[in-house]
């Protein structure tokens, strides 16, 4: 017999692989656009978190003899200690933009995070269990999905008085139907796999198995599409403040600056344009890291190439 045989690639193939969400990772990060998102997200961050340390301008004080100034490099009138300009009302917009882009990243985050764990938590639950319960969770799912987010943001944010809690509650309200439904069809069918029966043959109580083998199975692939999900949630954050049911002034936001500088876009373009890109950024970040996941997912599970 060949010696060869017992070389490593003898091993089956179950020993040797890692785990999915490893897998899915080292794909993921060997794609261009990753890297590239990557890149960006981390100038994003470095911004937000030295620039106001190492700058002295506030991003809520009014100073009117600052009004209009245009960015460095535009017109005669610009100065170095407002590089992007200011304002109408002579506000740094540099600072105002970073400052604006924490609060719709811990938005976005924070809102993406409770929609995962409440949609994974009651789909698991739903698909295990089965019977009654996967019936009232699931009626419950498609009556949410049957109201718009935007819809039911508008008219929740629209009688109260909107705050930075209350707008991470409703985008969280409005978008874990999506996971549940998810959750609930790999709970499904991972409900009838042969260790499930035997965990259940051991003794095993339902909340240890959906705890602590059936979340570590469904949750990874989720995790990494949620990152899409993320930049979904800073543009509906966006869309509030735009209509004036976002983050209560005098804190900054994307929308709030946008919707002051689009009566200025003729003579003062930088009001409205300059949080833009750093939106356009944002986004275009988290959009090419989520793409490099979902792909590098489909491509380990699914077992296509998308190299072409």
């Amino acid at each position: 017999m060949d010696a060869t045989v017992y070389g490593p690639e003898s091993v089956p193939r179950l020993v040797l692989d890692k785990s999915p969400a490893r897998r899915i990772l080292e794909a993921a990060a060997r794609a261009p656009g990753f890297k590239l998102g990557m890149g960006f997200l981390l100038l994003l961050f470095l911004a937000m978190v030295f620039y106001p340390m190492l700058s002295d301008v506030s991003a809520t004080t009014i100073d009117v003899r600052a009004r209009f100034l245009p960015p460095i490099g535009v017109g005669d009138k610009w100065i170095w200690a407002h590089p992007l300009g200011t304002d109408q009302l002579g506000r740094d917009i540099l600072m105002r933009s970073v400052v604006g882009l924490r609060y719709s990243l811990f938005i976005g985050m924070a809102s993406v995070f409770m929609m995962l764990m409440l949609g994974c938590g009651l789909g698991i639950y739903a698909g295990y269990r089965a019977g009654w319960r996967d019936t009232v969770i699931m009626r419950i799912t498609d009556a949410q999905l049957s109201i718009p987010m935007i819809i039911l943001a508008i008219s929740i944010l629209g009688v109260s008085t909107p705050t930075v809690q209350s707008i991470i509650l409703v985008l969280a309200m409005s978008g874990w139907p999506l996971y549940a439904r998810v959750a609930r069809s790999v709970a499904l069918a991972e409900r009838s796999m042969e260790y499930v029966r035997g965990l259940e043959v051991l003794g095993a109580s339902h909340w240890r198995i959906m705890l602590l083998y059936m979340v570590p199975t469904i949750l990874p692939p989720i995790v990494f599409i949620a990152v899409l999900d993320v930049a979904r949630m800073m543009i509906f954050e966006t869309i509030l403040g735009f209509l004036g049911l976002g983050v209560p002034p005098p804190a900054p936001s994307f929308g709030t600056m946008i919707s002051d500088g689009r009566k200025y876009l003729i003579n003062a373009w930088w009001i409205a344009s300059c949080p833009g890109m750093f939106l356009a950024l944002a986004l275009l970040s988290l959009n090419l890291i989520g793409a490099s996941f979902e792909r590098a997912r489909n491509k380990v599970f699914g077992g296509f190439d998308d190299s072409q």
